[in-house]
């Protein structure tokens, strides 16, 4: 198949790029640098200028594929809500250029899924509608499906390798520059983890397997990692003290990352797995943790 793909030179990007290309697809790929250019050359994939707020160029590159894999999203979180804008746009544009049939497949995250704390998300849980989450990916592709396009929805967890860890990064940052490493209350709230090449495997299977309709993935290798874990493996290898601070603390040591230190995010991923006979074999996030250079 011919496969265009947003954020090709991304984390995720760049391993499904080649995922794909070994597969015997055809891959599109959208980079808005130089260096990008060079990088999908040399795995031979076909080049698209652009980013995100390029609406021509994302016209451009969905045009005339069977797939689009949109996993581009601008994380300088100062600028959330208007980022957040901009991946609805996005959606809404690759939605309009794909023919009746055709498949979009859209990136979500198990944190924008409705979920009480110790609830397990899984696939048939319906994202978030509320007016404090600005990202709103889902509801964007499910608007794209009225139209007869195919939707396949990938929710992300934190995803690992021994250079990124989705959110875990932010709490190593923080834990570096205040020189301890903190968890809030008792530390057992989880979250759901997936290796790198395993999530980059699944993109790849649901571009072959998805079917009509909407379809939801979970991305998950471990259904929770509690950040108690996190926090002290950080500890370790940064050298630094670990302790438990309060909710009311939280504010003050975490910043805006606050109300992520304290979501639950567990996440099943049974139905995934037994839908696209994936089964990750990765390490578990605590080992990439370990391994990776402080």
């Amino acid at each position: 198949m011919h496969v265009f793909v947003t954020g090709a030179t991304g984390f995720i990007g760049t391993e499904l790029v080649k995922e794909l290309i070994e597969a015997g697809h055809q891959v599109r790929g959208l980079t808005r640098s130089d260096a990008g250019v060079e990088q999908l050359k040399a795995v031979g994939a076909e080049v698209r200028r652009g980013d995100l707020g390029d609406l021509d160029s994302l016209r451009s590159g969905a045009t005339g594929v069977d797939v689009v894999v949109n996993l581009a999203f601008n994380h300088d979180w100062s600028k959330f809500a208007e980022n957040a804008a901009e991946e609805i746009k996005a959606i809404e544009v690759l939605g309009s250029v794909l023919d009746p049939g055709k498949l979009l497949v859209v990136t979500s995250g198990i944190g924008l899924t409705s979920g009480a704390p110790g609830h397990v998300r899984t696939e048939s849980d319906l994202p978030v509608d509320l007016p404090t989450v600005l990202r709103r990916p889902e509801w964007a592709a499910r608007s794209v499906a009225e139209k007869g396009v195919h939707v396949a929805m990938v929710r992300l967890p934190q995803v690992h390798d021994t250079h990124k860890q989705g959110l875990v990064p932010l709490l190593t940052q923080t834990a570096r520059e205040k020189g301890v490493s903190v968890y809030v209350g008792d530390g057992l709230n989880r979250w759901a983890a997936a290796p790198l090449k395993d999530v980059a495997q699944l993109y790849r299977l649901v571009v072959e397997k998805t079917g009509p309709s909407v379809t939801v993935y979970n991305a998950v290798q471990e259904e929770g990692v509690s950040v108690r874990e996190i926090a002290e493996t950080i500890g370790t290898g940064l050298k630094v003290p670990v302790k438990s601070i309060t909710p009311d603390q939280a504010g003050k040591h975490f910043g805006w990352f606050a109300y992520y230190a304290t979501l639950d995010m567990p996440a099943s991923n049974e139905w995934t797995r037994k839908t696209l006979g994936w089964e990750p074999t990765g390490p578990g996030l605590i080992e990439d943790l370990a391994n990776m250079r402080y």
